[in-house]
Formats: structure tokens, C-alpha cells, sequence
């Protein structure tokens, strides 16, 4: 076998690329939305309708900080997603998945806006999973 032949190495698809920066676009558009609901709750916590009777009951300033923390790590997450790091691919996922657990359990303050992040979270889990295989 010839020095060129075992440095060589098979590109990735069309598809993984671009699904990969879709999932990475995505995970970064995630974080904007979760700093956002985080500094609203932060500077303004009576913007968020109060549940008198919700099992997840925090503090909506706690929950602000949760959610802008978390969406920080989403944004430097994604923009590390776009180097084609195979470990950023991972950590994509999981933290896509506690974002989408994390809404859940912000649903009963924000339920459009929760609905909508989980949706999106979903959807960046399936294009990296997507994009993955296909390497």
C-alpha cells in the first residue's frame, strides 16, 4: 500500500456538510433564543405568566439565569459544531436534548416559545445524527 493511498482520506457527502452546518446553524439560533427567554426573565420576570399549581416550580429569575447560562454554552457549542469536530457533534446532542428538556420544563411559563425551542432542538438532534452517519 502506497504512503498516499493510507493518508488519504474519503470526503464527506455534500449532505453531511450541509447538514451539519444546517444542525450547527440551528443549535447557535437555539442558544440566541434561549439567552433571550433567560434575559427576559433576568431584567423582567413578570413577563412570564406565574402557574400557582406546576410540579417544576423554580424561581423565575433562577430560571432566567438556567436559560441564558445554557444558551451561551448552545451558541460556542454550534460555532464549534461548524469546524466539523466530530466531539462538538456529541456535545451537540446532548445539549440539544437537556434544551429540549429544559423547555419542557419551562412550558407552563412561556408555552409557544418552549413548544417552538423544542421543536427546533429536535430537529438540530436529528440533522447531526443525520449528517453523522452519513460520514
Amino acid at each position: 500500500m502506497s504512503s498516499t493511498a493510507r493518508t488519504q482520506r474519503a470526503e464527506p457527502s455534500a449532505w453531511a456538510v450541509g447538514g451539519t452546518a444546517l444542525g450547527a446553524s440551528l443549535l447557535i439560533m437555539v442558544g440566541l433564543f434561549q439567552g433571550f427567554e433567560g434575559l427576559a426573565a433576568i431584567v423582567n420576570d413578570d413577563f412570564f405568566l406565574r402557574t400557582e399549581a406546576y410540579a417544576f416550580a423554580l424561581d423565575l429569575t433562577a430560571w432566567g439565569w438556567i436559560h441564558l447560562v445554557f444558551g451561551v454554552i448552545l451558541v460556542v457549542t454550534g460555532f464549534l459544531l461548524l469546524t466539523g469536530s466530530p466531539v462538538a457533534s456529541g456535545i451537540a446532542v446532548g445539549l440539544a436534548g437537556l434544551s429540549a428538556l429544559s423547555n419542557f420544563l419551562f412550558l407552563p411559563y412561556y408555552p409557544v416559545w418552549a413548544v417552538l425551542v423544542i421543536a427546533l432542538d429536535v430537529f438540530v438532534i436529528w440533522a447531526i445524527l443525520r449528517t453523522s452517519a452519513d460520514r
